[in-house]
């Protein structure tokens, strides 16, 4: 064999040598990866030295009250950010469902909150608040509605569609009512209704803006419009309560955060800046108890 021959790797070899390479770089791989893990696992629980940002799905009837809370979660948490994701409780089902990524799940009904915590998506939820629907009239459209019974009288009506919470109550107010007001009550009202919304501030938007002569939202909601509508209260007989629970996702990427988060809004000073929204307090009674 000439002398260079001898010098040169066999295939064998080569082969040895890039195997051996290779199971090094995965041995690097997976080594950073785990580091990666234990790096992510002590951010969390370093709580307020490191930047993270809590991710919290929410109804979109809570928006002004938890930019509230999200301000007064930075005085006892600086590095810690607040991003909201707001839209109908079914929407926000929906998504969780799917897989997206979120810390804490702020429902405005039992039944999308108990359908994730069914799936193992949720854990410990509490009702954290209560909220009472209004009927909305926009200002000088409608004069004839000053009661709810005047409600049919309205030529253009906006609801929540059946799924979205809002139109879950409302379903049940009609049909509460018809015992009261008359069988045909709530086909009545049904004969005039123009659209159903995806979530209870698009009913509020359309009302306000004088698309539709009135609607059915939330006491809060209509507080923050009180410029372009006029409230007209629903009796007590017919009316429901909104249950609002609140839970930490199953999957979260900073559970320490999120139950941070829940503790907050749970604690007097929540409980406070709840109230001045219009909401009433429901203590921390678990979805599937009594009112």
């Amino acid at each position: 064999m000439p002398a260079h021959d001898r010098t040169r790797p066999r295939d064998g070899e080569r082969l040895d040598r890039r195997r051996a390479a290779l199971v090094a770089c995965l041995v690097g791989l997976a080594l950073s990866l785990l580091a990666a893990c234990k790096g992510s696992g002590s951010d969390d629980a370093a709580g307020a030295g490191k930047d993270q940002t809590l991710v919290v799905f929410a109804a979109a009837s809570l928006r002004e009250s938890f930019e509230r809370l999200a301000e007064e979660l930075k005085k006892s948490r600086p590095a810690a950010d607040v991003s909201f994701n707001f839209a109908g409780s079914q929407e926000l089902r929906t998504q969780l469902d799917h897989g997206a990524a979120a810390d804490v799940f702020a429902s405005a009904d039992r039944r999308h909150m108990e359908a994730l915590r069914a799936a193992g998506k949720v854990e410990g939820p509490v009702v954290f608040a209560r909220n009472e629907p209004v009927v909305i009239v926009a200002k000088g459209s409608s004069p004839a509605i000053r009661t709810f019974a005047d409600l049919p009288g309205a030529a253009r009506i906006v609801l929540g569609a059946p799924e979205v919470p809002i139109g879950g109550y409302t379903l049940q107010i009609l049909d509460k009512a018809s015992r009261q007001l008359g069988a045909d009550f709530r086909a009545r009202v049904e004969a005039r209704v123009v659209s159903r919304e995806l979530n209870v501030r698009q009913v509020l938007a359309k009302v306000s803006l004088g698309e539709a002569d009135a609607g059915i939202v939330y006491r809060t909601d209509a507080a923050t419009a009180q410029d372009r509508v006029d409230i007209v209260p629903i009796p007590a007989e017919v009316n429901v309560l909104a249950d609002y629970p609140i839970a930490v996702v199953a999957s979260a990427p900073h559970p320490e955060l999120a139950r941070a988060w829940v503790d907050l809004v749970m604690s007097p000073a929540g409980q406070e800046i709840l109230a001045r929204s219009g909401f009433s307090s429901a203590g921390a009674t678990r979805p599937g108890a009594p009112p």
